[in-house]
């Protein structure tokens, strides 16, 4: 069987624009296809899933702590952990059919006219798993439904009476690399409280310093993740360690198979010179040729994708009334409050220069109101996909952006807070149908009132005695000695006897109320655990 090369050797001696316009017309097609494909899968989806999320009810939970608050970001950090359990791979049809996608929460601090509160916007079929997540690390906290804040605001811009402000905060480097978490923050030197310079002090204090009219607004959005995020990290150790570790697509696949073919033969080249001993004392020195830097940022990775991580999407908007708006103060505080995070020689948090609201050259107002309305509504829709690029933070990371402060460090006057601790009802208590008859409770409540009563005036008997003993003894005394129970002046001479028997007529509240009105002129304030009827 022959194969006939006719029409190749006719391709190939075409000039070359005439090869180009045959390739383009044999192939040109092939592109433009996968292009349309693509756009039609991403429309499809969009519509799918919209129409999948709209049918999820969600919910905003305002959270407060009690007062005196001593737990560590690790609380919080665990309640992250127990949020990825939200997590769930849907199959084929479920993805593409149906349009399911991962649920987000999102973690909020807003300060409204210089009040703060923490919240939790959480869709509602995981407002159980949010609750549990909280009262388990924060017993005594008070979880509230509130309405959403952001729907007064405006949506478009200009608008006549609001100024804003905003920006995405994305990460400088790889996902891999880690922030500096609040374990770097605590120090064994002073009193016990200042062990843990708390970095949300600078948030609390600038979200206190707003006035009626500002109000400034930081969120989180946290996707829960797979189990193999940590594969980022590992490729960037092999970067480190120079052993140029692929990407999984395809044009990397069949490159490193090339690679690795030349790297066979070149071994095969190097047995037969005899230099096989230098290559194995190259790969055995090779980690112990890494510079310090380097070594740190392994360790530093390694510790990172140890733990579970969760997709982030972080921003923040700043928004007052246009006589009351401050931008320099309140976007450079912010700012400085993410710096606060920064390790250079590992990742941090930057502005996304794609979202912030900010504009050069031309058309500068047009392009900045652009950048308002889209920031405005991402942010009021919890939007996790919209906007700048995304990263992954593991829980510690997180707990360290968003926590509660520890009070003993953190002195801000307005932080929403419960008025204080809270303790479980005794186990005895009769509820339902086994409480006490209400005529025995009444007969147990008139039993107490009186031993009450009785305790009270044998007190009231001794202390008055005892006082008219000591101004009887004092002859030398002033006319007016004045006594904080009668509330003025008595006779140290005439009323004196004028007690005593005052006090041997008292038997019930009744002529206790008959004393008072007796001697209106010279009575006080009643002790406040009199029992009156």
């Amino acid at each position: 069987m022959e194969i006939d090369l006719t029409p190749i050797y006719k391709f190939m001696a075409l000039p070359p624009d005439q090869m180009l316009l045959r390739f383009l017309i044999l192939f040109g097609w092939i592109p433009i296809v996968v292009v349309f494909l693509w756009g039609f899968k991403e429309i499809w989806m969009n519509y799918i899933q919209g129409k999948w999320a709209a049918d999820k009810g969600f919910t905003l939970l305002a959270i407060d702590i009690p007062k005196g608050n001593t737990q560590s970001p690790r609380a919080v950090e665990n309640i992250f952990t127990y949020l990825a359990g939200a997590h769930s791979e849907p199959d084929l049809i479920e993805k593409y059919w149906e349009g399911y996608s991962q649920l987000s929460f999102s973690l909020e601090i807003v300060s409204i006219d210089g009040y703060t509160q923490f919240l939790i916007h959480t869709p509602e079929i995981f407002r159980n798993l949010v609750e549990s997540a909280v009262y388990s690390q924060y017993p005594d906290a008070e979880i509230t439904e509130v309405n959403d804040y952001t729907k007064d605001m405006p949506g478009r811009f200009p608008d006549d009476e609001y100024e804003m402000w905003g920006s995405e905060f994305c990460l400088a480097k790889s996902s891999a690399y880690p922030i500096k978490m609040y374990e770097e923050f605590m120090h064994q030197m002073g009193e016990p409280e200042e062990y843990f310079n708390d970095p949300m002090a600078s948030l609390m204090d600038l979200y206190s310093s707003l006035v009626p009219g500002e109000q400034a607004w930081f969120q989180i959005i946290v996707t829960p993740h797979g189990f193999n995020w940590p594969k980022v990290g590992d490729t960037e150790i092999s970067k480190l360690l120079g052993e140029n570790k692929g990407s999984n697509d395809i044009v990397s696949n069949v490159t490193k198979m090339i690679t690795n073919l030349l790297w066979e033969l070149s071994e095969i080249i190097i047995r037969l010179g005899g230099k096989e001993d230098a290559k194995k004392e190259d790969n055995t020195f090779k980690m112990f040729n890494l510079k310090p830097k380097e070594k740190k940022q392994i360790e530093a990775i390694q510790n990172k994708i140890a733990k579970i991580g969760l997709e982030f999407k972080t921003r923040f908007i700043y928004i007052a009334k246009k006589d009351l708006f401050k931008k320099p103060k309140v976007a450079s505080g912010f700012v400085g409050f993410i710096k606060q995070f920064a390790d250079l020689d590992l990742n941090n948090l930057k502005p996304d220069k794609y979202t912030a609201v900010s504009a050069s050259y031309f058309f500068t107002e047009s392009r900045k109101n652009s950048k308002r309305i889209k920031l405005m509504s991402n942010y009021k829709n919890r939007d996790s996909t919209k906007g700048g690029k995304t990263g992954i933070l593991n829980v510690e990371e997180l707990a360290t952006l968003w926590h509660f402060p520890i009070e003993a460090v953190v002195k801000a006057p307005l932080i929403q807070k419960t008025p204080g601790k809270k303790s479980e009802p005794p186990m005895s208590l009769p509820v339902g149908e086994d409480m006490v008859s209400e005529e025995l409770f009444t007969q147990i409540k008139s039993d107490r009132r009186t031993e009450l009563f009785e305790k009270d005036k044998d007190a009231a008997r001794q202390t008055k005695e005892s006082r008219l003993r000591m101004l009887a003894s004092k002859k030398e005394a002033k006319d007016e000695i004045f006594t904080e129970d009668l509330g003025g002046a008595i006779d140290s001479s005439a009323q004196i006897d004028h007690l005593r028997e005052d006090i041997g007529a008292i038997q019930t509240p009744k002529d206790i109320s008959d004393i008072t009105k007796k001697n209106a002129d010279r009575r006080g304030a009643p002790p406040a655990n009199l029992p009156f009827g």
